[in-house]
């Protein structure tokens, strides 16, 4: 199965092809320039960050994230195993979200998920196994398959920011729903997450701040 990749060469020739069909993504480009492009590590780190985002802002989980590296020293899954409950609460992670990066941890320890494997193996296996884990839903799984595996066709439909981006840009009510908003991302395949990248870059550019918020 051929598995859709962008990268720091091709990104800006992937965002030039979507804003030729979609002139509202076009006009993005136009007004704030290209997104910037950013990348994780395929790693145990990287998925306990964005457990962390979860709906708190960047800054919050970015605190917690380097607390916790300055706890360990190195955040890998047997060491994350050893902190106690207090532990992990001095470094700001919620008891929810330390059980969630436990059965990440234990997941990893016992070699019932090997992330080495998910370089090849297609989104919706990806997402079937992470998603096994108590406390990685969707939008997790989608930031991880964007940042860290940097699939070009994922489009987190549970990211507020880029779906009020979205309905911004394209002039649509409020209350307009995510399934009416299904047929326009749609349209954008197979590079929704190219999409995805320019409205959260309009949402960040935007004079006016858009409510955010991560399921």
């Amino acid at each position: 199965m051929s598995i859709s990749r962008f990268n720091d060469a091709n990104f800006h020739s992937l965002c030039d092809k979507l804003a030729a069909r979609d002139a509202d993504l076009k006009t993005i480009i136009g007004a704030h320039g290209y997104p910037a492009f950013w990348s994780r590590k395929n790693s145990f780190e990287s998925l306990v960050h964005i457990i962390l985002e979860q709906q708190v802002s960047l800054a919050a989980a970015n605190a917690a994230l380097n607390k916790l590296k300055a706890q360990v020293l190195e955040l890998s899954p047997v060491l994350i195993l050893l902190l106690t409950d207090e532990e992990m609460r001095a470094c700001y992670v919620s008891r929810q979200k330390a059980a969630y990066i436990r059965n990440l941890a234990e997941a990893l320890a016992r070699g019932d998920i090997k992330l080495e494997e998910f370089t090849e193996s297609p989104d919706d296996e990806i997402r079937k196994q992470l998603i096994s884990l108590k406390g990685i839903g969707n939008w997790t799984v989608d930031v991880y398959l964007i940042s860290a595996l940097h699939r070009a066709d994922i489009f987190p439909i549970g990211d507020q920011a880029a779906v009020n981006a979205l309905k911004r840009i394209k002039n649509l009510p409020p209350e307009t729903t995510r399934d009416q908003l299904l047929p326009i991302i749609e349209l954008w395949f197979p590079y929704r997450t190219m999409a995805a990248k320019l409205l959260w870059h309009y949402y960040l550019s935007s004079p006016k701040p858009l409510a955010s918020k991560r399921t």
